[in-house]
């Protein structure tokens, strides 16, 4: 079984594109969340695809508070010196706000948790 639920806060803007092949939607960001040591976070890239993908950015934004399940990938590439690197990112299945700014948000709606998403 490969199934992650993290809380942290997002430690940049979501970054957005289409991908050339099919027009997926996708958004990758960073996310910062405490471990066993309280004096430092550590850091995941996550990525949002498809509806979470249009969720994320039209309502998140750096320093929002979130929480997200989602399934754990692994990240392979070489880079232009010939070095292979690897970093684990986070797949998002279900992305639930915690607390955010309101961007995005219309008159009334509630900034906690009252969006529709997957």
């Amino acid at each position: 079984m490969n199934t992650v639920v993290i809380t942290g806060n997002l430690g940049n803007d979501p970054e957005s594109f289409y991908t050339p092949a099919d027009g997926t939607h996708v958004v990758n960001f960073s996310l910062a969340f405490r471990s066993t040591k309280k004096d430092k976070p550590n850091w995941i890239r996550v990525a949002a695809f498809n509806k979470n993908a249009e969720i994320a950015a039209k309502y998140l934004h750096k320093g929002a508070r979130i929480g997200i399940s989602g399934l754990l990938d692994m990240d392979q590439w070489e880079t232009d010196e010939g070095q292979k690197r690897n970093a684990l990112k986070l797949i998002a299945q279900s992305i639930e706000f915690i607390k955010t700014d309101g961007r995005g948000f219309k008159e009334g709606e509630n900034q906690e948790g009252d969006v529709p998403f997957s």
